[in-house]
């Protein structure tokens, strides 16, 4: 039968961001918090709890309630969480729109979601991003213990400074109130924005601890934008549910990797596509004696081929967990730490109404292909559209447009996107099943394959292909690899040389873009 959804409890019931700190500055006060890799500095759980009530007090004297908006721009940093977490220690919703996305997009995202005070850290044009809106507008300098005792008060930390110890603090987060309002991508188009509750978070929070294993003993690495839904649920939530220390930069980095991971001793890294690939394809000379402490990494937003994944562990003896989600829906599907299945997603997240339904919206049955659809409190609760319009979302069943086949263990491979399939001849074909194939050639760096206009079968299949540094592969060797290794209906009938693959800001490749690109050559 398919998989039936029931809600668990919870391993760890609900707390406030004010409970959650004064646990933490009560039993573990000089425990490092957070970790700035690119400032190397730090904060403990006492003092992290210290500057968020002072902050609090702040947004009280400027008139923040609870439920009001707080625009947060800035490239990820100390800074910007401990703000973070004093927005949310009030109650108030955070905005963490990611700075990396087209300028007047952020400004008329600000605009539509009408924050009460926005800041933005002083690497930014904050003017041009903030030009026009309403509010209070505010920059923030880099943070130190100082901070807190000089006296610009036309400054974000200076006015912090110079508010009253005696303000009371009387409201704080609770479950049900609205936590985050965050951007999808968007480098060209002005993107959608998706709204969260905070127990929607704690349910995502809670899946990444079953899917990791992760306690308050570790020490994790982020490196990506915590304007993205991925790096809150799998880095925030657990941080905030377990007391760990959580070890943070601005961007990935090769070079810099792996002595991150030796000289603080971290268990656990964040992991996309991107970085899998560049360090399978661009080898480190790194191996599992140079980096004992790293237990496990991960890889999400998009699939990875077990190909792929079985090269990076024999590499680098790191155990490697695929995970799915979507920025609507956060966790959706993930291997655990305890039983994973290459090739496949996992099984489905605890907290989430997973179903894969037909064409007809009903339920497949074990082993059928069909659409991933979700569903629950995990879910988001809200969107709002590139036009600004609000929709409501939790009374609705989302259709994530992914094709999936969940087997008799429960373990959920990913074939494809609706959008994506390929029908030639009236048959649908997966191009990730073609991609799969040709990246088990040794010789391909990375592959994707499209369906491009046909007279007679409608659409026919063709691929693009990035070849290995150094390589020479003509097209004849990777037609028999491809017919050695798929039906005569799927093997793609043309194979195109390409630079690199387009992808979004996410390592997600971009099918599209090589549509418009066959386009303009045929």
């Amino acid at each position: 039968m398919a998989y039936q959804f029931k809600q668990p409890d919870l391993d760890i019931p609900f707390k406030s961001i004010r409970s959650v700190l004064n646990e933490y500055s009560t039993t573990q006060p000089e425990k490092i918090a957070l970790y700035d890799l690119e400032q190397d500095r730090s904060i403990s759980w006492g003092s992290l709890a210290e500057n968020v009530e002072a902050i609090a007090r702040y947004f009280v004297s400027v008139g923040v309630k609870k439920g009001d908006r707080i625009g947060l721009l800035s490239d990820e940093s100390l800074e910007k969480m401990i703000i973070w977490m004093s927005i949310w220690r009030v109650g108030a919703v955070v905005c963490p729109l990611n700075v990396e996305i087209n300028a007047s997009h952020i400004n008329e995202l600000l605009k539509s979601i009408g924050p009460k005070l926005t800041l933005w850290h002083t690497a930014l044009n904050g003017n041009e991003l903030t030009k026009g809106i309403n509010g209070k507008v505010m920059k923030f300098r880099s943070w130190s213990e100082e901070c807190l005792s000089h006296s610009d008060k036309s400054e974000f930390f200076g006015a912090v400074a110079n508010t009253s110890q005696d303000i009371l603090i009387e409201s704080e987060n609770g479950e049900k109130d609205v936590s985050c309002i965050f951007c999808t991508s968007g480098t060209t188009s002005r993107p959608k924005c998706v709204v969260y509750d905070h127990m929607a978070y704690w349910l995502n929070g809670l899946n990444t601890i079953d899917f990791l294993g992760l306690t308050n003993n570790d020490r994790t690495l982020e490196y990506r934008s915590f304007g993205w839904n991925s790096a809150q649920v799998l880095s925030l939530m657990p941080w905030i549910l377990t007391g760990l220390s959580m070890y943070i930069a601005p961007r990935f980095s090769k070079s810099r990797f792996f002595s991150w991971i030796n000289k603080h001793k971290l268990t656990f890294s964040a992991g996309v596509p991107t970085v899998v690939n560049m360090l399978l394809n661009e080898p480190t000379e790194i191996s599992a004696k140079d980096v004992p402490s790293l237990r496990l990494m991960t890889c999400s937003t998009a699939p990875l081929s077990p190909e792929q994944w079985r090269q990076f562990e024999e590499m680098y003896g790191v155990t490697l967990l695929q995970l799915y989600g979507m920025s609507e829906a956060g966790w959706i599907c993930g291997n655990r730490h305890y039983k994973r299945q290459m090739g496949t997603v996992g099984p489905p997240a605890k907290h989430q109404e997973f179903l894969i339904i037909d064409s007809d919206g009903k339920g497949c049955a074990t082993g059928t292909e069909g659409e991933v659809s979700i569903g629950g409190p995990q879910t988001c609760i809200a969107t709002i559209s590139p036009d600004g319009e609000w929709e409501d979302q939790r009374s609705i069943r989302m259709r994530t447009g992914d094709l999936a086949i969940i087997d008799e263990e429960g373990f959920v491979r990913v074939t494809g996107r609706t959008k994506d399939l390929i029908i030639r001849g009236g048959v649908n074909i997966a191009p990730l099943e073609i991609d799969n194939v040709l990246l088990r050639h040794p010789k391909i760096r990375e592959a994707a394959a499209i369906g491009v206009p046909d007279k007679i079968y409608g659409e026919e299949i063709v691929c693009y292909i990035v070849v290995k540094t150094g390589e020479t592969l003509p097209e004849k060797e990777v037609l028999e690899h491809c017919q050695l290794n798929l039906p005569e209906f799927k093997v793609p009938k043309a194979v195109y040389r390409i630079d690199s693959l387009p992808k979004s800001d996410r390592g997600k490749i971009l099918r599209d873009n090589l549509k418009i690109i066959w386009n303009e050559k045929n």
